[in-house]
């Protein structure tokens, strides 16, 4: 991608797609190599495809291409010599040239710059990379096959399934299925190898050595499954996280403390009020920071908190309890006497430094961004990170920490030479407040676009964020408000009641009332929007995405001011989504059937007036299909703008078959921006109906 071609991209969808996407950063042990990874559309046109780039920490060096395998590489780390692993699924060089698609395996990039090769390899493919800062040890994920006996054995059973074509998976516990994935029969396994005994070095006319995979956790049924693992600098132990049984259909997260060694595993920490998560060992390998996510009720949302652990003894203890705000991300100072973490704050997301000794956060970065993937300086002076909000797509930016601490007060990122140019926008970012009917402040994004104005105002569109536990504040390649602003539309990015970054008050507001707070915030911070002159209150519509999805189908029963609604992976029976969703355990501790009664839009289907355009996928496991066909149904059958007897409706449908909760194929991605804009520019713009994608049909 061109400086130039970047420059028109949000005038075109295939420019836009052919966009550069960095991701991840790993720093070397010695602090002078960065890398992240650059996801790029293939020839084709269906697929991104990652490549490693090595970034000057210094600032000075352009980036430069380290990889270039033909499926992509991902998940990097450093050894404590400055070798680079990376996972990639690479043909095996050694094997002969077969018809089935390699699985990721571990490869090494040596630090001399020879070629890299294949180091550790398992049929059902690597995952979950992490080394041991002071030690040759590797530590890796799995799947393994319940009865699988060894490696062998489990290759053999899964040849079986697959030359029979079996597919079948036999229950006995819950979850079954997760985001877009089928769980079972095979459960995550962790795995650990020594770098410097089970890996030899290669001789001429024989094959490459191999690491020797140990499994760690033999018995794990499925525990681990989107579950996370920190090894400790002396790579003896790892701190896991261990999901158990906790009745009625639920699972609970625990901490486990694993002798590397021996095998040996002791429950760590076990809170039974409360889910833990992202375990990191101190750089003493004496503590482990942890979050704990507290379990909601229909009464009390979560809460999430920073907590430290003693590894020998599981003591622990709340850090920065008074804080109001959600951390995550928690990264140890070299000295071990405080944590930087991210937090949403204010429709930022900004690095933050605790002191354990006295619990006092300080905030780092003075930047209107999100921060992402920190790493620290080996002398424990300059964080790295990518940085991104809805002005940049994310970046590597390095923070002068010594600086912040010596000033007492933030500074901002100093961008570093990176491997994609930034775009230019086609419009201004702004912020907008409204004061709500309980007089708590509602703020927003607003993306306008070029030359709006008095003169000539620009239609609005309200785009309703998911989760609902969470925030407008970085990037997104699915939800990018400058494709529309370059086709003249002001987007409307707002944090309702139950936003991240306000406080737990903000949150507690539309607890248990989805269609209470978070339906009166979106509603006046649309009229303090729709009331500047360079908006056109005339022409406006909103649109939305799983949570925000619910939102849109509540307004569209709700209220008649919009022209057009677009609702995405949408929640609308909350009397069937809450038991066929992949964690209804999880839906179970908010939604009572008072809750969902009162809070589900499909009661209000004869309300509608609004053109309402459904998306949603057959893969989506989070917000399942049936969500969508009910709300379909619904639209045609019982809305104020029914189909007619020859079936002619202003709602539409767009199904796809093999898409999941995000709609990730480039092909499908386009088509949805494609049917949106269509859609809008017949409701909101007045248009005749544009032509749609020929690909169509």
């Amino acid at each position: 991608m061109t400086e130039s071609s970047a420059g028109n991209a949000f005038h075109d969808l295939d420019a836009y797609l052919a966009l550069p996407r960095p991701a991840g950063l790993t720093l070397s042990p010695d602090g002078t190599r960065l890398v992240t990874s650059v996801a790029t559309l293939d020839a084709a046109g269906t697929r991104y495809g990652t490549a490693l780039w090595e970034v000057d920490p210094a600032g000075d060096a352009p980036a430069r291409r380290l990889t270039r395998g033909a499926k992509g590489e991902s998940a990097t780390a450093f050894t404590p010599s400055g070798d680079l692993l990376f996972l990639a699924a690479r043909p095996d060089p050694e094997q002969a040239d077969g018809d089935e698609e390699p699985a990721a395996s571990l490869w090494l990039l040596p630090a001399d710059g020879a070629e890299a090769r294949l180091v550790a390899t398992r049929t059902a493919g690597l995952g979950g990379l992490r080394t041991a800062a002071d030690a040759p040890v590797v530590l890796l994920a799995s799947d393994v096959l319940p009865r699988a006996t060894d490696a062998a054995d489990d290759e053999r059973r899964r040849k079986e399934r697959k030359e029979k074509k079996v597919t079948a998976i036999l229950h006995a516990t819950y979850p079954i299925r997760y985001w877009d994935r089928d769980l079972g029969p095979a459960a995550p396994h962790l795995f650990t190898a020594r770098l410097d005994t089970d890996l030899g070095e290669p001789v001429a006319g024989r094959a490459e050595p191999r690491l020797d995979l140990h499994d760690l956790t033999p018995d794990a049924p499925a525990t681990l499954t989107e579950q996370s693992a920190d090894i400790a600098p002396d790579g003896r132990t790892v701190v896991a996280t261990w999901r158990v049984p906790a009745g009625r259909g639920a699972v609970h997260d625990t901490l486990v403390a694993i002798d590397v060694a021996r095998g040996e595993r002791r429950v760590l920490v076990d809170d039974p009020e409360a889910d833990l998560s992202a375990p990191v060992i101190s750089p003493d390998g004496r503590r482990v920071a942890y979050l704990r996510e507290t379990l909601s009720t229909p009464q009390r949302a979560p809460r999430f908190e920073l907590w430290v652990a003693e590894l020998a003894t599981g003591q622990r203890r709340q850090v920065a309890a008074d804080w109001d705000r959600w951390p995550r991300s928690p990264l140890w100072t070299r000295d071990g006497a405080a944590l930087c973490v991210i937090a949403d704050d204010d429709g930022r997301a900004p690095v933050f430094r605790i002191d354990l000794a006295t619990d006092e956060v300080t905030r780092i970065t003075s930047d209107d961004a999100a921060f992402s993937d920190l790493q620290l300086s080996p002398d424990g002076d300059t964080l790295y990170a990518l940085r991104t909000s809805y002005a940049a797509p994310p970046h590597p930016v390095r923070i002068d920490v010594a600086a912040a601490a010596s000033s007492g007060t933030p500074v901002p990122a100093t961008p570093l030479r990176g491997p994609a140019p930034q775009p230019a926008l086609p419009g201004t970012l702004t912020e907008v407040e409204a004061t709500a009917a309980d007089g708590q402040r509602v703020r927003s994004w607003l993306a306008l676009p070029a030359g709006a104005g008095a003169q000539n105002p620009a239609p609005l569109l309200l785009w309703i964020h998911g989760g609902p536990l969470s925030s407008w504040n970085a990037w997104s390649w699915r939800w990018n408000p400058w494709l529309m602003v370059a086709r003249g539309y002001a987007v409307l990015l707002p944090d309702p009641a139950l936003s991240t970054g306000y406080g737990q008050d903000f949150i507690q507001r539309g607890w248990g009332a989805w269609g209470g707070a978070p339906y009166t915030d979106l509603m006046a911070i649309t009229d303090a929007a729709v009331a500047r002159e360079d908006i056109d209150a005339t022409r406006t519509a909103a649109m939305g995405g799983s949570f925000g999805g619910y939102m849109a189908n509540w307004i569209a029963g709700q209220t008649d001011r919009f022209d057009a609604i677009v609702t995405h992976a949408s929640i609308w029976a909350l009397d069937q989504f809450g038991t066929t969703t992949d964690a209804a355990y999880y839906w179970e501790r908010e939604m009572t059937a008072e809750m969902a009664h009162d809070n589900s839009p499909h009661r209000f289907a004869e309300r509608i007036v609004t053109p309402m355009l459904v998306i949603h996928g057959d893969k989506d496991y989070r917000v399942p299909i049936g969500e969508g066909l009910r709300l379909w149904y619904d639209l045609l059958s019982r809305s104020s703008r029914p189909a007619d007897e020859q079936g002619g409706t202003p709602h539409r449908f767009l199904y796809y078959p093999d898409e999941n909760h995000w709609v990730l194929s480039p092909q499908h991605a386009r088509i949805w921006y494609e049917v949106v804009l269509a859609f809008l520019a017949e409701h909101v713009l007045g248009e005749a109906p544009p032509a749609l994608p020929e690909v169509l049909g």
